[in-house]
C-alpha cells in the first residue's frame, strides 16, 4: 500500500475480493457489474472560501491532501460511499441499530434489525438490499448470522466459517443474529472481551459501528 501521485489525474481501480475469486476461477463467472466511489480521504472543512488569492484556490487544501492506492481490504477503504439521493434531500440517511453498544453473557442470544432513518420515507426504514454487518473478531461470538436476503452472495457470506484466528466475519441480511462465545479460553484471565460491529446500508451507504462485549459467566 502506498500514496498516489497527486500532481496528475490518476484512476486507480480494483478489484473486490468477490472479484477475485471469480476471476481465479476461469469459468467466464468474472463479469463486472457495478463499482463503488468513496471520499475517504477528504477533508471537507479545508475549503478555505477567503482565501486571499481569490476562488481558484478556495480548495487547495484539499487538493493536496494525500490519496491511498486502491486497496480490497473492506474494513480499512470505501468506508465513505458516494450515493445519490433525492433532489433536495436535506438530512443524509443514518442509522438506529437499537442499541448503541451490546453486551452479552456467554452463550447469549441477541438479534438486530437495523433501520435506515432519513431514507425513503418515514413509512419504510428498512432497506429492501439489507444490510452488510462486519464482526471485526469472529471468534468472540459462537454464532453470527444474517437473515431476510436470500441473494447468493448473502447466502455465502453467511455460511462462511472461521476457525481459531483473530479475523472478522460478513453477514448480510435485514436481520443480524449474534450469540456470544461459550469459550472460555479467549478470555485470558479476564471477566470480558470487546470486538466491534459494523452495519453498512446496502442501498443507502449509511454506516454505524458499535462496541460489542461478551461477558464471562462460565467458569
Amino acid at each position: 500500500m502506498g500514496y498516489l501521485d497527486n500532481s496528475i489525474v490518476t484512476v486507480d481501480a480494483i478489484l473486490t475480493k468477490k472479484g477475485r475469486e471469480l476471476l481465479a476461477r476461469g469459468d467466464g463467472s468474472f463479469t463486472i457489474t457495478q463499482f463503488a466511489l468513496s471520499d475517504d480521504e477528504i477533508d471537507y472543512t479545508l475549503y478555505n472560501p477567503t482565501h486571499n488569492l481569490g476562488s481558484q484556490f478556495y480548495g487547495q487544501a484539499i487538493e493536496n491532501l494525500p490519496l491511498l492506492e486502491a486497496f480490497p481490504d473492506e474494513t480499512q477503504i470505501m468506508k465513505y460511499k458516494l450515493t445519490t439521493l433525492p433532489r433536495g434531500t436535506a438530512k443524509l440517511p443514518i442509522l438506529d441499530l437499537g442499541y448503541t453498544s451490546v453486551r452479552l453473557k456467554q452463550g447469549a442470544s441477541l438479534a438486530i434489525t437495523p433501520q435506515t432513518l432519513n431514507y425513503l420515507g418515514s413509512s419504510q426504514t428498512f432497506e429492501a438490499g439489507g444490510y452488510v454487518a462486519t464482526i471485526a473478531d469472529a471468534r468472540v461470538l459462537q454464532t453470527y448470522n444474517g437473515v431476510g436476503v436470500n441473494t447468493p452472495e448473502a447466502e455465502r457470506l453467511n455460511s462462511t466459517t472461521t476457525l481459531g484466528t483473530n479475523v472478522s466475519k460478513t453477514v448480510i441480511g435485514t436481520s443480524i443474529n449474534l450469540t456470544g462465545t461459550t469459550v472460555n479460553t479467549l478470555f485470558a484471565g479476564q471477566n470480558t472481551i470487546q470486538t466491534t460491529l459494523t452495519v453498512i446500508g446496502r442501498d443507502s451507504g449509511a454506516r454505524v459501528t458499535i462496541p460489542v462485549t461478551i461477558v464471562k459467566t462460565n467458569n
